[in-house]
């Protein structure tokens, strides 16, 4: 694929009180290009626990190429589950959403799961959601 429909990807993780903060970095590292920037900012739970938010915006298509080719490491029962889900996954707003097991990730495996945020903005014209869900099946070819 020459060109890649995204605008962007988001990707998010929140790091508890119980966990290490450099293994939940990680984890995300895991999906993302050498070297690249991770934001972190420190929030408060609402027992009053450190939550540390961690996260990071791919924007060049060379390092969304990146993103995507550690996503092509999903199984493929769980590509498949993607693609039958896939309207529910691509909002109105064009926007595609998934979530990827930190703990899997932490070992340098990318699996669906709980723990990193995925959003990925979908670039569709018309800005539609069909146009958005066509782009994204092709992303996932």
């Amino acid at each position: 694929m020459s060109s890649i429909p995204l605008h962007y990807i988001d990707l998010r993780a929140f790091c508890y009180v119980t966990e290490d903060d450099s293994r939940v970095e990680d984890a995300l590292r895991t999906f993302l290009p050498e070297e690249f920037e991770i934001e972190r900012t420190e929030s408060t739970g609402y027992a009053g626990d450190r939550i540390v938010v961690l996260s990071a915006r791919v924007e060049k298509a060379d390092d969304l190429r990146t993103v995507l080719d550690r996503l092509g490491d999903l199984p493929d029962e769980e590509f498949d589950r993607i693609r039958d889900e896939l309207d529910e996954r691509v909002t109105e707003n064009c926007e595609f959403f998934l979530t990827l097991d930190k703990q899997a990730a932490f070992a340098g495996t990318a699996t669906l799961g709980d723990g990193i945020k995925l959003r990925g903005k979908v670039e569709a014209y018309p800005a539609k959601k069909p146009a958005a869900v066509e782009n994204v099946e092709e992303i996932l070819e």
